[in-house]
Parts: C-alpha cells; sequence; structure tokens
C-alpha cells in the first residue's frame, strides 16, 4: 500500500467535525454543536456520550492515556497523562473516560505562577473542557499517542491562571460588539462575528552537536557571546533562497506531524538570516489559531531533534543579524464567512469597511500602550528596533492610497480610488477600494494588507494569546462606541461619514506609511504624541493603568487583580530570564573563556621565550590579548556584583528595573571583552562553536 494522500493525511488525528458526525448519536452531535456555535450550557448526558466516543476513538488510534492540555502564564503548555485504566473487583482493568472525566480536571496549581492571585500552599487548579477547540492525539517519536483535550485553566474562585480563558472572553467581546454595528447597518443576517488569525512562525534551525557544545544556548536560547561571522545576510541570499536537502526533510517531516493535528501548515521558506526560516498556516479563529500556534512551537522543537538538530524560538539568538518574530495576521469575519476587513466592492460593503477601519485606528491610538505591553519579553527587547523588526513605536499602516480616501472623506471632499471608480452614498462620495490597493510596509508594527492587519511585533517564542486578547478588547470598546453613535442616529449615512471624520481628525496620528526605522519617524513620532517604549519593565506598566483596568473589566476580559497578576508575573519572569543569562555569562566565562585564554597565553609566552628579539608579533599579541583578558575578568566580577545585588531587591518592579538597568549593561560590556578575544583566538584553542559554525555549518 502507497502512503496516505495529504486529505487523506490531514486531520486525522483530530476528533473533530467530521469524526464527531460519525461517531455521535445525532441528537448528542445536535446539542454538543449547539454548545460550540451558540455557547449553550453542555448537558451531562451530552458530555458522558461524547466521552465515550472520544476514548473509543483515541484508543483505536492507539492512545493509552488523556490530558487536559492547557496554556498556563508560563507561555508554554501543560500537560499531566492519566490513563484510560479502572480497576475491576476482579484484579483485570477496563478503559473507561467519563463525561466529568472530560469537562473538569483538577491539576496542582501550586507550582503554576500566579501572580499573588493564590498563596502558595492553596494548590487547588481547575481544568475546563474548551469544546471549542477539538480535541486531538499526540504521538512521540517512539509511537506513543496521548489524547489532548484542550481546557481552561482556573483557580478556586475563579480567576484565570492562564492564556486561554481571556482570549475567549475577548472573542465574546469584539463578536458582541460588531454585531452591534451590524445590526446599525442593516445587516440581520450574521448571528456571530468571530476574530480571525494566521500566525507566522519564524525559527532558526542549528545542528544539535553544536547546541549541546553552548551553554548559553541551552539556558537561554540565544548566544550571550560571539564574534561576528566574515559573512552574515548583508548579500541577502538567503531570503527565499534554496532549501538545503536536510532543512527540506525537517520540513516534510513538520508538515505531515502539523497536518496529523489538523493545523493547515502552508508556506514554507528560507528567511533572511542563515539558518533562519518560516512557516506559516492558513487563518482560523484566534482560539484554535492560539492552540495550533503554541503546538507549532512544541512540534518544531521535537521534529528537529529527530534531525539531530535543534529548533531556536528565541527572538535573537544571534546578535547583529535578523531576529525572529511571529507576524500576528488579524481580521474579523462573520458567522457566514464575510471578512469585514475586505474593502468590498458594493456601496453597503465600501461603507462597513470604512467603518470598521476607523473602529480599528481609534482602538490602535488609544491603546497603543497596551499592545506594546502584550509584546514585552526579555527575548523581545533584542529584537524590537533591530534587523527586520519594527520599532517599538506602534503607527499603523495604511497605504497612501487608503490614507488619501481617508483624509478626503474626513474633509468632505470628493474621493476616488486608482480606478476612478465612484460609489455614492446618500451625501457621500465614496470610491470603490480595491483589495490589495496598496504596497506592503515589512517596517510597519501593525500594517493593512488588503483584508487584515499583520502586527509585527509579537515575538516568535511568545504566546498569541495575549496580543489577540488585547487587540479583541480595544476593537471591542472602539465597536462599542461607533455602535452606540449608529444607534442614535437619526441618519446613518451622514453619522458614518462624522465616525470617519473623527477617527481621522481624533486619530490619524497613528498612519504612517514610510519607513519605521528611519531616525527621522522617532522624530516625527515624538510630535504626534505617540508612545516610544524601548524595553518590556516599561511597557508592561501598560497593564496597571486605571484605562487598561477599565478598559479589561467593562468587557469581562480581565478584572483588576487578574491585569495585576500578569504584570507581577512577566516582571518576574523578565528578571529571573536576565538571571539566568548573567548565571551563564558568568559561568561560561570562568570556566571556558578564561582557562582557554590562559592556555593561548601561555603558549604565546613560549613562542616570544623561544624567538628572543624576533618575537615582535607574539608580544604585540600576548599585551594585547592580556588587556582584554584583564578587562574581561573585571566586567565578570562587575556582573557578579550587580547581579548580586539585583537579587536583593524585594519589590517586583524595582527588582525588574535593577536587572534592566545594571544586570543587562554589565552583560553587555562583558561580551564586548569575550567578543573581541574570540577575534584574536586560535580557531583550535576557542572553547565553543563559533557563529561561522553555528550559522554555516548546517
Amino acid at each position: 500500500m502507497g502512503h496516505p494522500t495529504i486529505p487523506e493525511l490531514f486531520g486525522g488525528n483530530v476528533f473533530n467535525d467530521k469524526t464527531m458526525k460519525e461517531r455521535l448519536p445525532k441528537e448528542t452531535y445536535k446539542a454538543l454543536r449547539e454548545t460550540v456555535d451558540k455557547g449553550l450550557p453542555l448537558k451531562a448526558e451530552v458530555a458522558a456520550v461524547v466521552a465515550n466516543a472520544m476514548k473509543d476513538w483515541a484508543i483505536e488510534k492507539g492512545a493509552t492515556h488523556y490530558t487536559h492540555w492547557f496554556q498556563p502564564l508560563t507561555g508554554t503548555t501543560a500537560e499531566k497523562h492519566d490513563s484510560f485504566i479502572t480497576p475491576t473487583s476482579d484484579g483485570e482493568v477496563i478503559m473507561e473516560f467519563s463525561g466529568k472525566q472530560l469537562i473538569q480536571g483538577e491539576p496542582d496549581a501550586s507550582s503554576f505562577p500566579s501572580g499573588g492571585l493564590r498563596a502558595t500552599f492553596e494548590a487547588r487548579g481547575y481544568t475546563a473542557w474548551d469544546c471549542t477547540s477539538p480535541a486531538f492525539l499526540k504521538e512521540d517519536a517512539d509511537g506513543d499517542v496521548t489524547l489532548c483535550i484542550p481546557t481552561a485553566f482556573m483557580s478556586y474562585h475563579g480567576e484565570a491562571l492562564d492564556k486561554k480563558t481571556p482570549l475567549l472572553r475577548s472573542m465574546k467581546a469584539v463578536s458582541q460588539q460588531a454585531l452591534r454595528v451590524l445590526r446599525a447597518l442593516g445587516d440581520t443576517t450574521a448571528s456571530g462575528v468571530i476574530s480571525t488569525v494566521g500566525p507566522e512562525q519564524e525559527y532558526f534551525l542549528v545542528e544539535k552537536e553544536q547546541y549541546l557544545d553552548r551553554l548559553d544556548l541551552m539556558t537561554c536560547g540565544r548566544t550571550l557571546f560571539g564574534a561576528p561571522p566574515p559573512k552574515g545576510q548583508e548579500l541577502e541570499d538567503q531570503y527565499f533562497g534554496a532549501i538545503k536537502d536536510r532543512v527540506a526533510a525537517y520540513m516534510k517531516d513538520l508538515d505531515v506531524e502539523l497536518w496529523k493535528m489538523g493545523i493547515t501548515s502552508k508556506t514554507k521558506h528560507n528567511e533572511v538570516a542563515p539558518a533562519q526560516y518560516e512557516m506559516a498556516p492558513v487563518f482560523s479563529t484566534t482560539n484554535i489559531a492560539a492552540d495550533h500556534n503554541q503546538l507549532v512551537m512544541e512540534t518544531m522543537q521535537k521534529v528537529a531533534l529527530r534531525h539531530d538538530m535543534v529548533c531556536l524560538l528565541h527572538e535573537k539568538p544571534y546578535a547583529g543579524i535578523n531576529g525572529s518574530g511571529k507576524h500576528n495576521n488579524w481580521s474579523l469575519s462573520t458567522d457566514a464567512g464575510t471578512n469585514l476587513l475586505e474593502p468590498g466592492r458594493t456601496p453597503h460593503e465600501n461603507a462597513q469597511f470604512l467603518v470598521f477601519l476607523a473602529a480599528l485606528l481609534k482602538a490602535v491610538d488609544t491603546h497603543a500602550d497596551i499592545m506594546r505591553a502584550t509584546c514585552g519579553s526579555s527575548g523581545n527587547d533584542h529584537r524590537l528596533g533591530a534587523n527586520e523588526a519594527p520599532p517599538a513605536i506602534i503607527s499603523a499602516f495604511l497605504g497612501e492610497e487608503l490614507t488619501g480616501i481617508l483624509t478626503k472623506l474626513a474633509k468632505g471632499e470628493k474621493a476616488s480610488s486608482a480606478e476612478a471608480a465612484f460609489v455614492k452614498i446618500g451625501v457621500d462620495t465614496l470610491p470603490e477600494l480595491p483589495k490589495d490597493n496598496t504596497d506592503r510596509n515589512r517596517t510597519s508594527p501593525f500594517a493593512f494588507t488588503g483584508n487584515k492587519f499583520e502586527f509585527r511585533m509579537v515575538g516568535s517564542s511568545q504566546s498569541i494569546s495575549g496580543p489577540n486578547v488585547a487587540l479583541n478588547t480595544i476593537v471591542a470598546e472602539a465597536l462599542d462606541e461607533i455602535a452606540t453613535r449608529l444607534e442614535k442616529a437619526k441618519d446613518v449615512i451622514k453619522e458614518i461619514q462624522a465616525i470617519v471624520k473623527d477617527a481621522v481628525k481624533n486619530h490619524g496620528r497613528i498612519i504612517f506609511n514610510g519607513n519605521n526605522y528611519s531616525e527621522e519617524w522617532v522624530a516625527e513620532a515624538k510630535k504626534r504624541g505617540l508612545p516610544n517604549v524601548g524595553n518590556t519593565v516599561d511597557a508592561l506598566k501598560a497593564f496597571v493603568t486605571p484605562k487598561a483596568i477599565a478598559l479589561f473589566e467593562k468587557y469581562k476580559v480581565l478584572s483588576k487583580e487578574e491585569l495585576h497578576s500578569r504584570y507581577d508575573i512577566y516582571l518576574e519572569q523578565y528578571a529571573k530570564h536576565i538571571n539566568i543569562e548573567a548565571q551563564t555569562a558568568m559561568q561560561m566565562t570562568r570556566r571556558q573563556y578564561i582557562p582557554a585564554v590562559v592556555r593561548f597565553m601561555t603558549e604565546l609566552g613560549q613562542s616570544v621565550k623561544a624567538a628572543g628579539e624576533l618575537a615582535t608579533v607574539p608580544k604585540e599579541l600576548l599585551v594585547e590579548v592580556s588587556k582584554l583578558l584583564t578587562s574581561a575578568n573585571k566586567s565578570v566580577q562587575v556582573l557578579e556584583k550587580e547581579t548580586a545585588k539585583a537579587q536583593t531587591v524585594a519589590k517586583v518592579d524595582k527588582h525588574a528595573a535593577a536587572f534592566r538597568d545594571k544586570v543587562v549593561p554589565a552583560l553587555v560590556r562583558l561580551r564586548a571583552d569575550i567578543d573581541a578575544l574570540e577575534a584574536r583566538m586560535p580557531q583550535d584553542l576557542w572553547p565553543v562553536p563559533s557563529y561561522s559554525d553555528l550559522l554555516f555549518k548546517l
């Protein structure tokens, strides 16, 4: 028999709608769909039937265990495996899985971050089945299969301890407000609005053997040291270049594993930097997209190991070359499949698009600080504003044509598209807006790309849940205000024009179509009053402002306590990451670099002694290396001192600030000394693989 075709393979490890139709009684299937589609409560008897069918399906596929798969505030995923076996009175076992076991689990929550929402001794936490995201099977390299049930994770008192719960809440909020706008515009066909995402994923690959020779890669995910290679990305020859056979084999296996789990891996290519690549899926609902992206990252790492490689998801594994991001392509669609950010070809669609575009401009300008905060991490601090990444300034790219149309409409002037097509709606003159009516701007952090916005600040290792919680909620607020205006308007057409005019007048400063990398834009953004928050510690403050608390509480997405918990957790994570980097840097310096340099200096000294007066070059080199070694030794002492001091700071915000202000600069100074030494050392004496080894020997 031949290999299964892709359509036969795709979704084979997912308890999806097709499988449910085949395995569930009609009434059970109908009841479950009503829960998924309409949010109706799931009855216990329905859950029992679903659980039994899910168990039988999983066992037929080779599963012996199940797990409630959830996403704690670590940013990764968590799972506790339980077998299906139940002992019988005669010493045998049967395979059982009840509706109660499907709906709810109780993992120990004490070791997960809670940011003060609960005391350490309060261990109880609950996982609750998210039936809107299909259960799936995970296979390991040995063929072991586990049934994974996507779940929310909450405390005993109902506070969200995870990424999924606020995301589901935000999806509900934006759906409710978008529906109000559609109703006010006369659309009675939609019964729900869904936020959708297609998250592109960038990553690096490195030889496993070389990875294991670099303590910094193992403990930090990035190189803390490394002299620049003679070649980087300056020739621009890697991007979309021919994929090496070994990497292609990895990508093929990755696709297969993802397809089996129903993940629509669509695009793969070489990225800008050496040994950097990208995978992009097809759009799906934000909740499922977030689940899938977590699986993508996990699967990338697992499959790489099978090929004797390691997948690096850090935002900046190597200094001086392109970092990795996660382009979050976001849009809104009705449950009938209409994309609300599609410019459209009819007057009605055209007006609808402009209303939703106005909402986006208002939302992003009003809450740029919150959007920036969602992308804060120690890793992303290295990336934002560097090679091929947007700056820390939030702005929106619309393109010259669309910007011109909005500007003219705001002035009450006649506007036209490039095709000179004029469409009249009452007192307005609105042009037909063709899809892809503008070039792309790869420097923009929030760019309109035809029928969606691409949020490009998200870091490659991050969960996409946080950024999309923010996007959904801030857009819900803007749509709420617009819906209220439309509902009260005596003349909806005039009110649409007023809404567009107000958006351009009050929030047009957020529109920027130029080069976001330029120094001129930094100065211009300051004139416009746009925030430029260059580090995570400052950016995270946006989560606990009165404005943010009022926003998230109004739409029941996050409470004040939940926001403060996330603020504390993310600050703590920042400090911990920097502390790990400092400890790693000190260990590598003292146990690898300094001994290697001392050996080299010993050899140089012997050469000088042997050559006598002819040893001019060895003498000069010996003096140069000696000075650098002395400097490196002092630098590592400073790093040790500053790290110890930072560790004693108790208050979480000041603790993180101490690592940012004192430890990070000390790390930078130490790196400069070590990298200078590497550039002067013989290759055979340098104790770790070089950048050339890591980037070009794959």
